[in-house]
């Protein structure tokens, strides 16, 4: 069953100087429980798919379908965007308090997620006595505390050192699998792509434009560190590079 399909979705900007086109064309069905990575050149007009999924930029032309009435998305951006002056617990709930729908029951579930995800002595705490993976975990759980249908992950790992990003993976991956989300994941890394994708959408330089999606089917398919170590993966690596418009 498809839980959202993109029919022909288009985005142009006006500008002083003419039209851009930053997204043409774009089409796509999305299964419920997919993980689906979003790999381009740089510019090309990924993050503005997902703007323009969630509603933070109008949509030129297409349709978007949703599975569902009252479809809601929850977007993490590249940095974790918390609130220095709330407690990890307030910056989780600040999504509900928002839409003004904090239930007692609203938050006796995100303490759960928070003691699920390894958060539980830092309820209290503030965001700059967390390391930058923790806050990427809050910031994620936060994502999940309106429940959402699926979950737009935006360059999720970018703004951290290699290893915190790889462990970091294997976290976020776990949690979205525990609370069975379907994903749209935006990456420049080809390699982070293939280890936690179930499908990977290579897009044109701008406008993005679908070139190719690849089914990714790794033996004993475990966490993404581990999925590295596949047999296939190096294949997989190789041939998805070569898709790319990447000239240096």
């Amino acid at each position: 069953m498809n839980i959202l399909s993109i029919k022909k979705l288009c985005k142009n900007y006006h500008t002083k100087t003419g039209e851009i086109e930053a997204v043409k064309n774009f089409n796509l069905d999305i299964s419920e429980g997919e993980i689906i990575a979003i790999v381009g050149p740089s510019g090309c007009g990924k993050s503005t798919i997902l703007s323009t999924l969630c509603g933070l930029e109008k949509k030129t032309s297409g349709d978007i379908k949703y599975g569902k009435e009252d479809f809601k998305l929850g977007y993490m951006l590249q940095r974790d965007s918390l609130f220095p002056w709330l407690t990890v617990l307030d910056n989780c709930l600040l999504g509900l308090k928002i839409k003004g729908k904090v239930t007692e029951n609203d938050k006796k579930r995100v303490i759960n997620l928070l003691d699920t995800y390894g958060l539980k002595e830092f309820k209290k705490h503030y965001p700059s006595e967390l390391s930058g993976g923790m806050k990427q975990r809050v910031a994620l759980i936060r994502t999940l505390a309106i429940n959402p249908d699926i979950l737009l992950l935006d360059e999720p790992f970018s703004a951290l050192d290699y290893q915190t990003r790889l462990a970091l993976s294997d976290d976020i991956y776990r949690i979205i699998k525990s609370e069975k989300k379907t994903v749209i994941m935006v990456t420049h890394d080809i390699a982070e792509a293939i280890s936690m994708a179930d499908r990977i959408v290579v897009v044109s330089k701008r406008p993005a434009t679908i070139k190719s999606i690849y089914d990714i089917k790794l033996t004993n398919k475990k966490n993404p560190i581990q999925n590295r170590n596949a047999k296939e993966f190096s294949t997989y690596y190789n041939t998805i590079w070569k898709d790319l418009d990447i000239h240096v």
